[in-house]
């Protein structure tokens, strides 16, 4: 179960890590989604904040368990999010929101399991 949980953990925190620095560098990528779901462009950095807060706190939580459940807990709220935002502008191009989304929700439920289950 500490592997699983390790790994998971590591590969999360980096996925979200890397999309924390493209929004806050500034990438059109990121300014192109925006668009495209009708977000304004200034909530950018604030996305990319947050991205970038769930990252430290997932690297944290290997520490500090508690932070590492409430940043992976945080992170599924952020690509619960996004899946509406999605939705909400009829985009149906969801493979990299499903892909973050496993990774995110995979390391939430083996968080909860490694540390808080009997």
């Amino acid at each position: 179960m500490h592997t699983a949980y390790l790994i998971t953990t590591v590969i999360a925190a980096v996925f979200t890590a890397t999309a924390a620095v493209f929004y806050l560098i500034g990438h059109e990528y990121p300014k192109a989604q925006a668009d495209m779901k009708r977000i304004p462009r200034r909530f950018v950095p604030v996305l990319g904040l947050l991205l970038a807060a769930g990252s430290l706190g997932l690297v944290a939580g290997l520490a500090v368990p508690w932070l590492g459940t409430l940043a992976a807990a945080g992170l599924v709220l952020y690509f619960t999010g996004a899946l509406i935002a999605h939705l909400r502008v009829g985009s149906r191009n969801l493979l990299g929101w499903f892909i973050f989304f496993v990774t995110v929700t995979t390391t939430l439920v083996l968080t909860v399991a490694y540390h808080y289950g009997s």
